[in-house]
């Protein structure tokens, strides 16, 4: 990483290949040169971006150490004629869920990856809302022979097929009842008076042979997220597809967008399950819970008087589902970093439950597992163009030769067992669909 002053370089690329196609290339390249990975944040990334990043060094990060490495970026000089949107490179990793809940002390020797995972990149390839592909990089001089090189890969990805592989094995469910139990538990808690809401999940495991990229790969051009981001290290890899924007910050406003409220979605025209979240009490009550959290969580450090609610309860289309969407908007003091603003808010209001301090006690008595890096965030944080992380559900976290995920949902008085192990299942099946096809 760069620590004195660099500049920005900005290159078009020639060609249009999907990112998928490109990411694949990528892998291939980083594979034959012995290279680490590559990394990918695809969807609706820094003003409606793809950002890929060719081959990165994704390090675990000490719990104490992953929220502070987000504001050692260097000064950046950008070019003049430096296109609007550029990234250019930056930090790009995981935090895991547990970073700061008390569940992750209660499962110490069933953790599978690090707590949290980043890696420093000086370079990118982005391709912008209009299709145009861009070569960027964080340097101290032009980087004259890795823009020809990967503008050459760039226009040669078009067309390659996907590489097949060995599919999973058995699904190995989590336990219906016990998710049942934990649900009524939570109930009474609400009705004592403990919480108001909490969030409940289980776990998923599928034995797994086949490339996790691959997967990411097919799993974001079939279900087009909006927050998809892959890495990946020694340590395994991270292929989240999440819907879910958890932080987007750019100067000194940031904006969440919490999803709470979701139904099956039957076909593109399914008005009429639309229509059922629209007016369910509560899926209602649960989005404007935590609408209230993200507004307290990002009011501990903003400036007073600029927290606002731009958009609430807007019933969206998701692969397979209807979610209810909000918006929370906060202006920042210019001497709050990155890493203050994350001990403010992580982890995610949407995940957790309220009151967040009592919810993160129950919801680590209540399950058995831990989230490991669901529920946390995943994302980038560039000194060009700011940071945004996703939520991380609809996340398929791969080690030791399995994808495991998590799926669960929002718990208020209103809660039915059942009904929320069947909204478990529905928010399972793209994923176990998705894996089934792994290797075909």
């Amino acid at each position: 990483m760069h620590t004195g002053g660099v500049r920005l370089f900005v290159r078009p690329v020639e060609g249009d290949p999907t990112a998928t196609d490109v990411l694949r290339a990528l892998e291939r390249r980083a594979r034959s040169r012995g290279l680490p990975p590559p990394a990918a944040l695809t969807g609706d990334w820094f003003g409606g971006s793809t950002v890929l990043v060719p081959s990165v060094r994704v390090h675990p990060v000490e719990p104490g150490e992953a929220f502070d490495v987000l504001d050692r970026r260097p000064e950046v000089t950008p070019e003049p004629a430096a296109p609007e949107g550029a990234v250019g490179g930056g930090w790009v990793g995981y935090l895991g869920y547990e970073l700061t809940d008390p569940a992750g002390a209660r499962h110490p020797g069933r953790r599978r990856l690090p707590a949290a995972a980043w890696g420093w990149t000086d370079h990118v390839l982005r391709r912008d809302p209009r299709g145009q592909w861009w070569f960027e990089a964080i340097a101290e001089h032009e980087p004259g022979a890795l823009v020809t090189e990967l503008g050459t890969l760039v226009a040669e990805a078009a067309g390659h097929h996907a590489e097949s592989g060995p599919g999973p094995g058995g699904v190995v469910a989590p336990d219906a009842e016990r998710h049942r139990k934990s649900v009524r538990r939570c109930v009474e808690e609400i009705a004592a008076g403990e919480i108001f809401q909490a969030n409940v999940c289980s776990r998923f495991a599928v034995p797994f042979a086949g490339s996790p990229l691959e997967l990411f790969a097919t799993g974001s051009a079939r279900f087009d997220p909006a927050r998809a981001a892959y890495v990946a290290g020694a340590w395994g890899a991270v292929a989240s597809l999440s819907p879910e924007l958890f932080l987007a910050r750019h100067g000194e406003v940031v904006r969440s967008s919490p999803i709470k409220g979701t139904t099956p979605r039957r076909g593109p025209q399914d008005d009429h399950n639309a229509d059922v979240l629209r007016g369910s009490r509560k899926d209602i009550a649960e989005n404007v819970m935590i609408v209230d959290m993200a507004r307290n969580d990002l009011g501990r450090v903003a400036r007073t008087g600029t927290v606002t609610t731009p958009k609430l309860l807007r019933v969206e289309p998701h692969p397979g589902v209807w979610h209810l969407v909000s918006e929370v908007r906060a202006e920042l003091p210019p001497e709050i970093g990155d890493a203050e603003l994350l001990r403010a808010t992580f982890p995610p209001a949407s995940v957790t439950g309220a009151p967040k301090v009592r919810a993160l006690e129950i919801i680590s008595e209540l399950e058995s597992d831990p989230r490991e890096v669901y529920c946390g965030a995943v994302g980038m944080s560039s000194p060009v163009r700011g940071t945004e992380l996703n939520v991380a559900i609809r996340t398929l976290e791969y080690a030791a030769g399995e994808v495991a995920f998590g799926v669960g949902g929002g718990i208020t008085a209103d809660s039915d067992a059942e009904a929320e192990w069947q909204e478990c299942l529905t928010k399972a099946a793209p994923l176990l669909s998705l894996l089934e096809r792994a290797g075909q």
